[in-house]
């Protein structure tokens, strides 16, 4: 065993990263490292082998006082002990800081090996030209076939792997069985008009509200995008010049669809199905106020079954289903990336990534919500979350920063200002063009 051990840098160590709606990350062989090495060495070699051990850089968004983030710094270990070529430089950066600073390393030359972030953040890092091709390396990987196909297709530009899955976040509905069933009601909604429609008979019989949002904060673009797929929308399309456009206000009908959506929100204010502060909930209030029961159903992510621990009693009658939908089932899909940065390492930062993303590793950190087909848990938090990942929509691969605000903004519009739907809808079309075109991603720009 080598001397030198992986080091921790606490930059920041407060992070709740199983509620960042949003946030999660081995060799993907299941061999031992040993063996990953080997494997790892049919990769094509583009850099020459150091004499010293190379040191790699990687940054996450763990908390060290959980279990998880105690796991997570104990697999890092065992990778790094297990390397006398690799020493594991690992830097626990919250989120909230997190895109700022790789921004920065970007722009200035330095970015790390390795980090985690967030899907919102792809296309943007892709537009950069910050992310190491791993095509050569994926295509040899002896587990490529245990990913999710949609999945790896969605972390692809132009035929290119631009990063990994790190966790997945998949959305389904959960709702608190003993409430529902206090309210004469024996199955979730299937559709929106149902979920409307159960609102008032919950209210009157539990004094509860039937469902919560997130109205504000990084979580409210990922619902919307989730709502209006239902209703056959999307944000962005990708046009024949390979840049993107919204084409809500090219096509009435797709303008109609999008106002639906946000006539819907305007619908659970006006049927009381959410409580009146949830207009500006973030995902906090979200998550905490279903944890204690206070309202029926949410749509939202398997770490919430973590919050059992701190609160038994309100967690131990909630079920899992599929979201209710318009026009087509769909559900958000948070695919957390696993980012590797261009360097002049990449065989030992590939070899290293791969064990972030093999199936020891996987089941150890992210059991239930891994994008592995081969780790699917038996239990409902596992299996019924899964089962939902054809339904999977994502944001399209642009700079995601403008667009996110404005889709928040049109959401303040619509619970808030109680703006008329199809003028939100003309609204936010127009913004997420403005946006494209200030990145140069406007499709005709």
């Amino acid at each position: 065993m080598k001397a030198k051990k992986t080091v921790f840098g606490l930059a920041a160590i407060m992070l709740l990263s199983s509620a960042l709606a949003a946030c999660g990350s081995n060799n993907g062989n299941n061999e031992p490292a040993e063996s990953a090495a080997a494997s790892a060495s049919e990769a094509p070699k583009t850099d020459k082998a150091a004499k010293d051990p190379v040191t790699l850089d990687f940054w996450a968004a763990l908390d060290p006082s959980t279990d998880e983030g105690k796991t997570i710094q104990a697999k890092v270990k065992e990778f790094d002990d297990a390397h006398d070529d690799i020493n594991v430089n690992l830097q626990v950066i919250t989120y909230d800081i997190m895109h700022d600073k790789l921004v920065a390393a970007i722009n200035a030359g330095d970015a790390p090996d390795l980090s985690w972030g967030l899907s919102e953040w792809f296309g943007e890092f892709n537009k950069m030209d910050a992310l190491q091709d791993l095509t050569p390396y994926v295509e040899k990987w002896v587990d490529k076939a245990n990913i999710y196909p949609n999945v790896l297709e969605t972390l692809t530009v132009d035929g290119k792997v631009k990063a990994l899955p790190n966790y997945l976040g998949i959305r389904a509905l959960l709702y608190h069985e003993d409430i529902l069933k206090a309210a004469g009601i024996t199955a979730p909604p299937q559709t929106w008009d149902e979920l409307l429609a159960m609102a008032p008979v919950i209210k009157e019989k539990t004094g509860k509200e039937a469902f919560g949002i997130a109205g504000a904060g990084v979580r409210s673009p990922q619902e919307l995008i989730m709502y209006l797929a239902q209703n056959g929308v999307t944000v962005a399309d990708k046009q024949a010049d390979g840049k993107f456009k919204n084409t809500w206000q090219d096509n009435p009908d797709q303008l109609a669809k999008a106002a639906e959506v946000f006539k819907f929100y305007q619908d659970l204010i006006a049927q009381k199905a959410i409580k009146a502060d949830a207009k500006t909930w973030g995902w906090e209030e979200e998550d905490q106020n279903f944890v204690l029961a206070q309202y029926a159903m949410v749509v939202n992510g398997p770490w919430i079954e973590g919050r059992s621990t701190e609160n038994p009693d309100g967690m131990k009658d909630v079920k899992v289903a599929a979201p209710a939908y318009k026009a087509q089932p769909a559900t958000f899909m948070e695919i957390a990336p696993l980012y590797v940065y261009k360097s002049d390492t990449p065989d030992q930062t590939w070899e290293f990534a791969s064990y972030l993303m093999g199936a020891d590793y996987q089941q150890a950190v992210n059991p239930g919500k891994n994008s592995r087909s081969d780790l699917v848990s038996d239990s409902g938090w596992g299996k019924d979350f899964m089962a939902l990942a054809s339904q999977g929509v994502v944001f399209p691969a642009v700079s995601l920063g403008g667009i996110t605000k404005v889709m928040e903004d049109a959401l303040a519009r619509t619970t808030l200002k109680n703006d008329k739907p199809e003028d939100v809808a003309k609204w936010l079309s127009q913004a997420i063009n403005d946006s494209l075109k200030k990145t140069g991603e406007l499709s005709g720009s």
